[in-house]
């Protein structure tokens, strides 16, 4: 029996790799094309987790008072002109600070799926690219659609956590999380939604990165 659950694990991971693959490569705005002049906007990744950096202010879009000095360890931070974005699940946020604070019942518990969810926000300066960062170049009204999609997770006067260090912090968010539907795929969505091409389903960084 342990033989059997322990394959079915097995398989299970490699479906699930193999599907992801799939959906990262099957193209949404599939027309899309990068404007030669425009809002300029990063995607970002660590390895694990990617994220949208943008810049505080363009295409009439401000986000100083969504992420406002008062939020951060250090409220110098806020002087950086650019934000990154991310999205995730609470207790994974919250109570993994390294990668050493990992537990596998963490990831287990935002797999199955859980609607407490923040929106993780670093203020940091414009980004140089590197293999991990793309620059991405987005139409106004490209860039308006994209800053909707992410101003939608934010609960409206929603409890503020403070972050890792002290540019960043954490705040309530709407949504669920799952395997399915993780911080990776939160990505390519908010992508999606600005209409920019991307992949239809983006469970890994690299099916997100690998577009741009």
């Amino acid at each position: 029996m342990v033989a059997i659950v322990g394959w079915a694990i097995v398989l299970a991971v490699i479906c699930f790799g193999t599907a992801g693959l799939v959906g990262g490569a099957v193209p949404v705005n599939a027309g899309w094309r990068e404007p030669a002049d425009g809002i300029e906007i990063f995607v970002e990744s660590n390895g694990v987790h990617t994220g949208i950096v943008v810049p505080k202010v363009a295409a009439g879009v401000d986000w100083r008072p969504l992420a406002r000095p008062e939020h951060l360890a250090d409220p110098r931070y806020a002087g950086y002109d650019h934000l990154s974005f991310g999205w995730g699940e609470r207790a994974f946020y919250l109570e993994t600070p390294t990668w050493w604070d990992v537990r596998p019942t963490t990831v287990l518990a935002g797999a199955i799926g859980s609607r407490n969810t923040l929106v993780h926000v670093d203020h940091v300066p414009r980004p140089a690219e590197e293999p991990a960062v793309r620059r991405v170049v987005l139409r106004p009204a490209e860039y308006r659609r994209l800053a909707a999609y992410i101003r939608a997770f934010v609960v409206p006067g929603g409890r503020v956590h403070r972050g890792y260090g002290p540019y960043d912090a954490f705040y309530e968010s709407n949504g669920r999380y799952s395997a399915v539907r993780d911080c990776n795929a939160w990505t390519g969505e908010a992508l999606a939604a600005a209409g920019v091409r991307v992949g239809a389903w983006t469970p890994f960084p690299n099916t997100v990165l690998w577009w741009f």
